[in-house]
């Protein structure tokens, strides 16, 4: 049985676990989700998804993996500021209106979310993160998994 299939859809399930979409997106929100995933460049979007890396990398359990220095993190903070500002008053501004007119102030975040996602499954079509994501193939026990899926 070909494992890799199933190395990959664990692979995005894994990385955009935390970005998944609302369950239960309304119209207003979904107007300003699409508008700011087709109002992005895509260098804007490895930008969020850096200032993501950044973000995690702080957490004391990873923060030796990688080595962000202050002056990289404060770039990356005024970048996504400038980027969140310019969509929420003027490049997607009417569609913010309604959307917190409709779903209130809290959808602000569902859409980022939705964004950010975006932003994190353009990145992991690299090839280089594509088989950096499927290292792990290798160490999988092919028996125990075929004995699993046949039911012995």
């Amino acid at each position: 049985m070909n494992l890799l299939p199933a190395a990959r859809a664990a692979a995005a399930l894994l990385l955009a676990g935390t970005l998944a979409l609302p369950a239960a997106a309304g119209p207003a929100l979904d107007a300003v989700s699409t508008c700011m995933a087709d109002n992005t460049t895509g260098k804007e979007r490895k930008d969020l998804t850096r200032w993501i890396f950044i973000a995690m990398a702080a957490h004391p359990g990873i923060a030796d993996l990688a080595a962000v220095g202050p002056g990289a993190a404060e770039d990356s903070q005024r970048r996504v500021a400038t980027l969140v500002m310019q969509l929420l008053t003027e490049r997607c501004v009417d569609e913010v209106r309604a959307m917190v007119r409709s779903e209130g102030p809290d959808a602000m975040g569902k859409a980022f979310e939705t964004l950010g996602r975006v932003a994190f499954m353009e990145l992991t079509t690299n090839a280089a993160v594509t088989q950096s994501l499927q290292g792990f193939v290798p160490f999988l026990d092919r028996e125990r998994f075929q004995r699993a899926l046949s039911g012995r």
